[in-house]
């Protein structure tokens, strides 16, 4: 079968999508199928280009078994409505502009957001005969709205039409989260042609096994022989990432105690200013580091942070980081509500608290501190449910039986 995705974000970019898309597209390779990825050149999410890379209108490599194209894009940083948006645009149409260059495939999977790559997906069916699987990562425009990217208007209402427009042409709709399900249908007409495939995890990559020593890790940080909460991922708008800060500063005489802040994102050059303003003891930012530096991380960590705003559109979301860490055995505290607190309660994988509330993330990563055996026990429990729920092999091969399914309907 010939499988042709698009995604706007692809390695060595670190963030979410491109771990899903790529992973994804591996063991689709491996299992004898020839993959095709249609993305950008890396440059995610400070708007430079990775080193090595160019933006050119054309270019092809091969990666584990991928045939890889980049396409031009309009390079913008992660932050700004419309210079985001004009990157994300600027590739949907260089892909369908690739699309005579790539040879007719079996099925499309577009995922979005990025909103206009998954709406490419539409076009690209057109002109290529093929069936069109759309992959929706999140609910767009309704998590613009969210975090007051953009308020309600004109521009809303025409992007919640194409959004309509889509789910209803698509041959199927993948969401990567139940709670998506109400909403999609009541824009398709009807739940049929909806399958969850939830985000997983490499359950290798995110093995305790594979964890260095943890002293080690934790004295490259600053905060040898404390007990460390950390937070990896984005730092967005979406995220609220103040509590951690505010968290810390409840908690900057308890010696045993400290927080780490990993990653990068619109958010993260303010919040770095303001922890640098707040000179907390038990606080560092290590800021963006290389997938590569993931096990010195989770090493690092005696408990995940697992955060999102408090806000209604994210009571249906299902973080990856929540399934990253119950694969590497760390105990979470949760600041979700809805679909991710659910998740873990019913895995039993560690706490959950208000969302945006400093004084519950404190006295969550306190008592979790100062009872280590528990916190060992949940983790145990999250690595097993993750073993059980978020695997991406067994993921990637359920994806793949429903790609077969719709090429050959």
């Amino acid at each position: 079968m010939r499988i042709l995705l698009l995604c706007h974000y692809y390695p060595p970019e670190t963030n979410a999508p491109a771990a899903r898309s790529s992973e994804h597209a591996r063991h689709w390779a491996a299992a004898g199928h020839e993959v095709t990825v249609v993305t950008c050149a890396p440059s995610h999410p400070r708007g430079r280009l990775y080193p090595g890379y160019r933006n050119r209108l054309f270019q092809q490599e091969s990666s584990e078994g991928v045939r890889l194209v980049r396409v031009w894009s309009h390079i913008a940083p992660n932050a700004g409505v419309s210079r985001r948006a004009a990157s994300h645009l600027s590739f949907a149409l260089s892909a369908l502009a690739a699309l005579p260059r790539l040879g007719r495939p079996d099925v499309i999977l577009s995922t979005s957001p990025q909103f206009f790559c998954g709406l490419a997906g539409l076009p690209a069916r057109r002109m290529t005969g093929a069936r069109w699987v759309f992959e929706v990562r999140d609910l767009w425009p309704e998590s613009i709205l969210a975090v007051n990217a953009m308020t309600r208007g004109r521009a809303i209402g025409v992007l919640e039409a194409l959004e309509a427009r889509a789910y209803r042409a698509a041959d199927h709709v993948v969401p990567v989260a139940e709670g998506f399900v109400p909403h999609i249908a009541d824009r398709r007409g009807g739940a049929e042609g909806i399958t969850v495939l939830r985000n997983g995890v490499d359950l290798a990559a995110f093995h305790p096994a594979a964890q260095e020593d943890a002293a080690g890790a934790k004295a490259r940080f600053g905060l040898a022989g404390r007990f460390v909460a950390t937070y990896a991922g984005t730092h967005g708008m979406a995220h609220g990432l103040d509590a951690v800060l505010d968290a810390a500063a409840l908690l900057r005489h308890e010696p045993g105690v400290g927080f780490l802040l990993v990653g990068d994102g619109a958010d993260q050059a303010r919040l770095a200013a303001r922890a640098r303003a707040m000179a907390l003891p038990n606080l560092r930012v290590a800021g963006p580091l290389p997938r590569a530096e993931m096990p010195s991380v989770l090493a690092a960590s005696d408990a995940s942070l697992v955060l999102l705003r408090d806000r209604p559109a994210f009571a249906r979301v299902l973080p990856s980081k929540l399934a990253e860490a119950m694969a590497a055995a760390k105990p979470v505290v949760l600041g979700v509500r809805g679909a991710a607190r659910a998740e873990l309660e019913a895995a039993g994988a560690g706490l959950a608290v208000t969302p945006e509330s400093a004084e519950e993330i404190a006295a969550a990563v306190l008592r979790l501190a100062r009872d280590p055996a528990e916190a060992a026990r949940m983790g145990r429990r999250g690595r097993a449910h993750a073993e059980r729920h978020f695997d991406r092999r067994r993921i990637a091969a359920e994806y793949l039986s429903l790609l077969e399914e719709v090429a050959a309907a």
